[in-house]
């Protein structure tokens, strides 16, 4: 009789949904050694065929992969609730644009991401794609968290506290990425912010140092009516079009918003491979309107859910998003059937992490991934009965039944207390920073 296997962690569930393959595994346990996933096994082998240095039971919990948020500006955590019900044009230029020229600093991204961390943490989110000013001092706050990030190196042609111009948006974007490029936890990306924002000269030289450094590019694409009509106007054609014969499409191209689509914008992002990220409320916060997630799926592209930051969304919860994402599918295509509870999961999960460029590593619970994992509580009577926990996941729970995170194998959330955060201090600094903004 073969000997048990060591292994770190052992994790029993009532129910784990591996994302791949699709389903439900019920009265089985995870099998986590060096921060990879070694195994889904049935309870009763697992405790036959592996000897755990810690072993977790969690009966009345369903096990699935961390949550993916592909679209944040975490630091904006800070500007939370300081505009709520105003458009989007007014939103940026009355309220939000002229309080970062006052305000923005690396103390105010540092202090920022952490608040934003914590949220994300505390939901179940253990990968974002965020994209901000001061991306060093942002990943300096999500290593301190535990966070796993893809880093967007922020491009525009005007100037803020960041930078002054393309040039240096550019050089102090890459000295960000070379300075922490070999922290495990953390990818990187150029974040031109849209193509009304950013010149050709500025897009092309974007192309050239993405390819040499093979880093995905990421944009909001078309989240305003009015874009299109404004670069016909500029440019003679639409915005993803220029963006196409700019170079700027393909497998590591990623759309934020994308709510304007026409038919042939949805075509050209299926040929290219590339990924659009849906932000549900914000869009619908800030009125824009709603993207065409049904037609993306049906046409073959990747679609992840984001939040966009919390100045426009107000909660970065990923499961929130989910659910709102597939009731306003239903509902735009008066089809019941539409993006379903398993659809939308796997945009909150898989979805999130092939849009970065991240899925053989993460978003799955397939053996040789990372450990990135969630339990969920559904001992409540509120929870209660569970019949089938994918549709539980998306139709029922919400982020305060998120219990218990992991990241590599390392626990970052315990009982529902982040523990590589202080809590007190955080809650302390958001009042310093809410006192200078008012």
């Amino acid at each position: 009789m073969q000997a048990p296997i060591d292994v770190d962690l052992q994790l029993d569930a009532g129910w784990i949904v591996p994302i791949e393959p699709d389903g439900v595994l019920v009265d089985h346990s995870l099998l986590v050694d060096g921060g990879r996933i070694v195994a889904l096994a049935p309870t009763a082998d697992a405790g036959r065929d592996y000897s755990p240095r810690e072993h977790l039971s969690l009966p009345a919990h369903v096990l699935l992969p961390g949550l993916v948020n592909a679209h944040v500006h975490g630091a904006m955590s800070l500007l939370r609730g300081i505009a709520d019900d105003v458009g989007l044009q007014g939103w940026l230029h009355q309220h939000i644009w002229p309080r970062e020229a006052r305000f923005v600093s690396p103390e105010f991204v540092y202090e920022g991401a952490q608040l934003a961390a914590y949220e994300m943490l505390r939901g179940g989110i253990t990968c974002c794609n965020d994209m901000y000013f001061f991306p060093d001092a942002t990943a300096r706050a999500y290593v301190k968290s535990g966070l796993r990030a893809m880093m967007g190196l922020p491009i525009l042609d005007f100037p803020t506290p960041y930078a002054a111009n393309a040039d240096s948006y550019l050089q102090a974007g890459l000295a960000a990425r070379d300075a922490w490029k070999h922290e495990a936890g953390l990818r990187f990306s150029f974040a031109p912010h849209a193509p009304y924002t950013v010149h050709d000269r500025t897009w092309e030289r974007v192309v050239t140092y993405a390819r040499e450094l093979d880093l995905p590019i990421q944009t909001h694409l078309l989240e305003s009516a009015d874009e299109r009509a404004e670069s016909r106007t500029r440019y003679g054609t639409g915005p993803l079009e220029r963006l196409h014969a700019l170079g700027v499409t393909g497998p590591s191209f990623i759309a934020v918003h994308a709510v304007h689509l026409q038919p042939s914008d949805i075509e050209l992002l299926a040929a290219q491979g590339s990924h659009v990220v849906h932000c549900p409320a914000s869009n619908l916060k800030l009125a824009v309107g709603v993207a065409p997630v049904a037609a993306l799926l049906e046409a073959g592209v990747n679609v992840a859910l984001g939040t966009d930051g919390a100045a426009s969304n107000n909660r970065l919860d990923i499961l929130a998003e989910a659910r709102l994402a597939s009731l306003i599918a239903k509902t735009v295509t008066q089809d019941a059937a539409a993006l379903p509870a398993t659809s939308a999961l796997r945009m909150s999960t898989l979805g999130g992490a092939k849009a970065l460029c991240l899925d053989s590593e993460v978003g799955s619970l397939l053996p040789g991934k990372m450990a990135d994992v969630i339990a969920v509580d559904l001992s409540a009577p509120d929870q209660l009965p569970c019949y089938d926990a994918r549709s539980h996941l998306v139709n029922v729970v919400s982020r305060e039944q998120v219990s218990d995170v992991w990241i590599g194998g390392t626990r970052v959330v315990r009982d529902r207390v982040v523990t590589t955060l202080d809590r007190a201090e955080l809650a302390s600094r958001a009042r310093f920073w809410q006192d200078q903004l008012q």
